[in-house]
């Protein structure tokens, strides 16, 4: 009975990633420059990126409703579960094929397709399979809502969308809670002291709307941590470059430049930085 009710109720989880999912790229107003940075041209050729990603939004959009909607029909899971299976199957292409294009799932982020989005891939699939042996609507779930809440969970910490909302707060409060620095015996600064002084400083404030990664990169030079995020800046692509000095603890002493990611020129450099020591 209870396996019933768990059953019945995937569609409403698998209705709302989908939807959440398509709005990006039907109404987004950079859909277009999104799929540019997935392995659609590759795929389909670079003019027919732009229309693909839109399709493959309405095709998500027409089957979120189709489940959230009664009735509840078994074809409505079988097509969620062949949208997964060819989701799983893009995104393994685009990892081996070209593994710098981002995955274009959901939201503006750019970080390129990794575990964490094939492992959400599959688990889609795997919930589309269980919602094939289901007997009535979700809305007649019952107790087996509440697994969705848990499933719900493991889809969040797969989505690196969504890092930012939940996971660099988590972050920002370990490191506050502990020294990144306490027992360490070399001259070599951990890389979670250098974010942490990140964090506080305000050439991270100054751009943090811009940000839509976590850190990219990172390398040391002359005295200085040159730290990169990956950004969007003015509807462009682009790379926020921090640079923190080893011998200055002063969060003020913190620098930041905006840079395009195609040409290297400069975007935005907060000018009270800029100018400042």
């Amino acid at each position: 009975m209870f396996a019933q009710q768990v059953a019945a109720a995937q569609p409403l989880l698998i209705g709302l990633l989908l939807l959440w999912s398509s709005y990006g790229k039907v109404v987004g107003r950079d859909s277009a420059e999104q799929a540019k940075r997935t392995a659609l041209p590759r795929l389909v050729g670079e003019k027919r990126a732009a229309p693909a990603y839109r399709a493959v939004g309405l095709i998500e959009a027409v089957i979120a409703l189709a489940l959230l909607l009664p009735p509840a029909l078994t074809v409505e899971v079988i097509a969620t579960a062949a949208l997964a299976t060819g989701f799983t199957g893009y995104l393994i292409y685009a990892k081996i094929v070209v593994p710098e294009a981002s995955c274009g799932c959901v939201g503006a982020s750019a970080k390129p397709v990794g575990r964490r989005a094939i492992s959400r891939s599959l688990l889609l699939l795997a919930t589309a399979t269980v919602a094939t042996t289901a007997t009535t609507g979700w809305w007649s779930a019952g107790a087996g809502a509440v697994v969705l809440v848990l499933k719900a969970a493991v889809f969040v910490m797969l989505s690196a969308e969504l890092d930012r909302y939940w996971l660099l707060p988590l972050r920002r409060l370990r490191l506050r809670i502990t020294h990144p620095l306490s027992g360490t015996a070399t001259d070599a600064v951990p890389l979670a002291a250098t974010q942490r002084r990140l964090l506080l400083s305000p050439a991270y404030r100054a751009v943090n709307g811009l940000l839509r990664s976590d850190i990219h990169d990172y390398w040391d030079d002359e005295g200085w941590r040159f730290v990169s995020y990956t950004a969007r800046y003015d509807g462009r692509s682009a790379t926020a470059v921090f640079a923190v000095p080893h011998h200055d603890s002063t969060p003020e002493s913190v620098r930041v430049a905006v840079v395009d990611e195609t040409s290297g020129q400069t975007l935005y450099r907060p000018t009270m930085l800029a100018t400042a020591g």
